[in-house]
């Protein structure tokens, strides 16, 4: 989601539009929730070009940091190993499995594949369920925002 807040408008109209929903979720709602992040979203901001990767940083430093456990570690394993995602999700298990285990109640993504995907949301449950933990709510900012009355 910090990618789409922080780069340069895509030509490409589905991604333009993930774009503006993003900067209209963040310049409307963020007050409303406490922003965390874990270290591998940070390592991702990180990666690729210098400039974009200081301003994605930029963004994600006022976050609070969330630990990943050993219980994470593990409970990503079993995500992958349930076929909750696919083993070459491996990050996005560990994405899933640091929110859950810090009792985070929303994980904000416009990964559809992997993350915010209905038909792998009971897998994701149960598999959470059966570690003691609630799986966060996995969504994209679209669904989080209020709507207009």
């Amino acid at each position: 989601m910090v990618s789409y807040l922080t780069a340069r408008p895509n030509r490409d109209v589905v991604i333009a539009g993930h774009q503006q929903i993003t900067h209209e979720w963040w310049d409307t709602r963020r007050e409303s929730y406490e922003l965390c992040v874990s270290q591998l979203v940070r390592k991702e901001a990180g990666a690729g070009d210098f400039q974009a990767a200081q301003e994605r940083l930029e963004v994600l430093k006022t976050m609070t940091l969330l630990a990943t456990s050993v219980e994470a570690l593990d409970l990503a394993k079993e995500l992958i190993q349930a076929g909750a995602l696919p083993s070459k999700a491996a990050d996005d298990a560990l994405h899933i499995a640091v929110a859950a285990m810090n009792g985070i109640p929303y994980l904000l993504t416009w990964n559809c594949r992997h993350l915010a995907n209905a038909t792998m949301r009971p897998v994701i449950e149960s598999v959470c369920t059966g570690k003691g933990v609630k799986a966060p709510i996995i969504c994209t900012p679209e669904e989080l925002l209020e709507a207009k009355l």
